[in-house]
């Protein structure tokens, strides 16, 4: 606990919190182009198909043409669906990992809707060309052609993905088997190409075609590799991050004092997070994100994380010396989102962890700083004593709200935020906490005349 106490007074030190503070200059997000680079693709691969597609007459090319086109564009969206998979930095760090994961559940319903299309319409044209059975032509589809029984394998394995990712079922499953589940992904997509070439109207004897093909996979599967693979052995094998410490700080929750080699090459700002692995017993086989509860220091990290599952639980034993494989830095919720010189941060519960490593590294005067934190009680307020340090050294404002002693709950309105800011409307809000808390408080904030481009929340829900 010693070595731990000293750890966390380097972090909380004013020579620190200089070293930490720089300004950054607002970034603008690139969703709007990168949707237009994804439709502007899914054009071309319409064009594919109007381009070997001259006509279509009778029940039997309406089916095969539709089947052929919805196979398409099942191909290229699955390959976004793989892209979206791929933690690219410009999208995690820019975009935002929550949305990016938004983005890549919903193309990955999109992709299997229109795989599972395919099949049916492929096989009902064919069954309607040749007058036989839907039943006996799937049979022929799968045995005749070429590289189909691999691509039946890949897209039954897509199937029980998409089954297992969907909510009722998602929620019966503990994380680390969803996960492990999920990467067959990688496998099916494999399996599924290769038929596309030998058997699709649109690629045999077009090498052009062919070789935009092999370029788009190519490419998706080069990214992958490197970001999901070369990228954090290299991290690892460079920083050879360890466990320093473990701090309690509230009723169920501690910090872990994450050392290594030349952390600030990291590139981490305050408010982004790394998935996390420890190398201990019963935690090695999970990667979880935690955010950083501090700004990263040259040879130190500090993430802090509340007890609500088994590998966030199982972090309070972890034992000094335990190795740590960690990717990153994720996450868009930094300073480089600020649009205005006054800010308000709301957090709750273990939201407060970006929320404290930005309100003590935000540029600007700490005057224009507000932090609300929302808690079940005041032994609640997870590392109340640094937040109370940052802002009397700031000059900031620091509120609190915890439920009364009868159990009732404060309500974050937007009555009580224009008490609070009578110019909320003008601020930039950074916003972290449980899903109920966040949907409240944004909601608070919309009606307070806050924009929603000024409202910055990054969800870790998994």
């Amino acid at each position: 606990m010693r070595r731990g106490q000293a750890v966390t007074t380097l972090l909380n030190s004013r020579a620190g919190r200089r070293q930490a503070m720089r300004r950054i200059r607002p970034r603008r997000s690139p969703a709007v182009p990168l949707l237009v680079i994804a439709w502007a693709g899914a054009a071309a691969v319409l064009s594919l198909w109007w381009r070997n597609t001259p006509n279509v007459e009778g029940t039997t090319q309406w089916l095969t043409g539709a089947g052929r086109l919805s196979g398409l564009l099942g191909g290229y969206v699955l390959a976004l669906v793989v892209l979206l998979m791929a933690r690219v930095p410009a999208l995690e760090r820019r975009v935002g990992s929550d949305r990016v994961a938004r983005w890549h559940a919903m193309s990955g319903r999109y992709a299997l809707c229109l795989i599972v299309a395919h099949v049916a319409l492929i096989v009902a044209g064919y069954a309607e060309q040749a007058g036989t059975g839907l039943v006996e032509q799937a049979v022929t589809v799968v045995t005749d052609f070429p590289d189909m029984i691999e691509a039946t394998i890949g897209t039954v394995t897509l199937v029980v993905i998409g089954l297992i990712s969907a909510g009722m079922v998602r929620r019966r499953i503990s994380y680390e088997i969803w996960y492990y589940l999920h990467l067959l992904t990688y496998a099916a997509v494999f399996l599924t190409f290769w038929h596309q070439l030998s058997t699709g109207a649109e690629f045999v004897g077009d090498e052009t075609a062919q070789t935009a093909w092999y370029a788009l996979y190519g490419a998706v599967t080069a990214l992958v590799v490197w970001y999901r693979l070369l990228m954090p052995l290299r991290l690892n094998l460079m920083h050879r991050m360890r466990v320093e410490a473990v701090v309690p700080e509230a009723p169920g929750m501690v910090s872990v004092l994450i050392k290594g080699r030349r952390l600030h090459r990291l590139g981490a700002e305050a408010g982004q997070f790394f998935r996390w692995r420890f190398l201990a017993p019963g935690l090695r086989w999970g990667s979880h994100p935690y955010s950083l509860s501090a700004p990263p220091r040259p040879e130190l990290l500090r993430i802090t994380v509340k007890a609500v599952g088994g590998h966030s639980s199982g972090l309070a034993s972890l034992e000094p010396g335990t190795r740590v494989w960690a990717e990153g830095p994720y996450g868009a919720m930094t300073a480089a989102r600020r649009s205005r010189g006054k800010v308000l941060m709301i957090a709750g519960g273990a939201g407060i962890t970006p929320i404290r490593a930005l309100f003590e590294t935000l540029p600007g005067r700490g005057g224009d700083l507000t932090l609300l934190y929302r808690a079940r009680s005041v032994d609640d307020l997870a590392l109340w004593g640094e937040l109370k340090q940052i802002a009397n050294e700031r000059g900031a404002r620091l509120l609190y709200a915890v439920n009364g002693p009868d159990g009732a709950r404060p309500e974050i309105t937007s009555e009580r935020l224009r008490s609070l800011l009578p110019d909320v409307e003008d601020h930039d809000v950074y916003l972290c906490g449980p899903p109920g808390l966040a949907e409240h408080a944004y909601e608070a904030l919309r009606e307070a005349g806050v924009p929603d481009r000024r409202i910055h929340h990054e969800s870790f829900e998994l």
